[in-house]
């Protein structure tokens, strides 16, 4: 037996499900967003990205639930979602009111930055179709009784897309409880998401309030602090200069105050410039540490979804039964792979993926 009791997969059609807002993404490649005159699109959303990385790079059995506007932009998302192969049976499709007042498909603006040029992101998702949700619009008995999931997950994005995703939210994970499926939770705290609903406060008062039905909590050092109140000490923009302790002991506090998370996971991130950063990551389970190897000056093309890498390459590891230091090593390795491609979603494969855990280097494979 694992750190976590799992159902086996013989009794669920799911291996993981995951609830949240898929936007279309707009990359204006190597120019910015206010002076370009071209645009490729992606599509992507911090929970859906997790389910992709689980069936693209890991062969595993997602589904994607939430709400699209049924007019030429949703189905251009759902044209993507076909390609990214995470089963979309449990979408929601809105009627289009002709120009959006009601509902509409949300749209982010993406750039990648460059050397001391930070990422920048832009999103236009007010009044989308899954911020209109409320608890009874989602069958959730028939996902996670009937079909069964293994695995649910969920997170801070969207939790403050409005004022009634928190209890679709809480609707889910309730269904999800009774019926034996492990709820992990990315609290992804992004203070432009939060601003109207009543910031850094209404985000901790939210998600403390969902916090005690989550099993597996995920974040960086921003989103404990921020979204859940526990302060990492002496913390700074940079990393390196953090005694890794203070996560611990930051961790540590979490369980206490939830001693229903059975695994608490957090990535590291050293920003030197937007495209040099070491990246690391530390998981705690069953009053243990567990540090992933340490990756300085990794060379990023893309940081956007590393994190959600990192919550596929982990969600993975404990569903195939691996022990912790496997899971944190799958994850640091698969987000790291994943910030080498553009988009929000990985592009890696799961040998990549063990090779890089290896330490294999970047020579040519021929």
């Amino acid at each position: 037996m694992g750190i976590i009791d799992i159902r086996s997969k013989s009794e669920c059609r799911w291996d993981e499900v995951s609830f949240g807002e898929i936007m279309l993404r707009l990359d204006p490649g190597d120019e910015r967003i206010h002076t370009t005159r071209t645009f490729r699109v992606w599509e992507g959303g911090g929970e859906y990205n997790v389910a992709r990385g689980l069936r693209r790079c890991f062969g595993m059995r997602t589904a994607a639930v939430t709400a699209i506007v049924d007019n030429p932009i949703g189905r251009l998302l759902e044209d993507l979602l076909l390609q990214g192969g995470v089963d979309i049976s449990h979408v929601r499709w809105v009627e289009f009111d002709g120009v959006g007042r009601k509902a509409r498909n949300g749209l982010n603006f993406v750039e990648k930055g460059f050397g001391v040029r930070a990422a920048l992101g832009c999103s236009d998702r007010g009044h989308t179709a899954v911020s209109r949700l409320s608890p009874g619009d989602i069958d959730w008995e028939k996902i996670f009784k009937e079909e069964g999931a293994r695995w649910f997950h969920c997170g801070g994005i969207c939790a403050a897309l409005s004022e009634s995703t928190p209890l679709v939210i809480m609707e889910a994970m309730e269904c999800a409880k009774s019926h034996g499926t492990v709820i992990s939770y990315d609290l992804n705290y992004r203070s432009s998401l939060w601003k109207d609903l009543g910031g850094p406060s209404k985000a901790k008062e939210i998600n403390r309030m969902i916090a005690p039905m989550v099993d597996v909590m995920l974040g960086n050092e921003e989103d404990f602090t921020t979204a859940l109140g526990f302060e990492v000490e002496g913390m700074d923009e940079n990393i390196s200069n953090l005694d890794t302790g203070n996560f611990k002991r930051m961790m540590e506090d979490a369980v206490r105050a939830f001693p229903n998370f059975k695994v608490v996971a957090t990535t590291l991130r050293n920003a030197k410039t937007a495209t040099v950063n070491d990246w690391g990551a530390i998981l705690y389970a069953g009053g243990e540490f567990h540090e992933a190897c340490l990756r300085e000056n990794l060379e990023v093309y893309d940081r956007i979804g590393g994190g959600d890498s990192f919550a596929s390459g982990l969600i993975y590891a404990l569903l195939s039964g691996k022990g912790p230091k496997e899971a944190v090593e799958y994850g640091a390795a698969h987000g790291a792979l994943a910030m080498t491609t553009p988009g929000d979603t990985t592009m890696a494969t799961l040998s990549e993926v063990e090779r890089t855990m290896r330490g294999g280097t970047a020579r040519v494979t021929r």
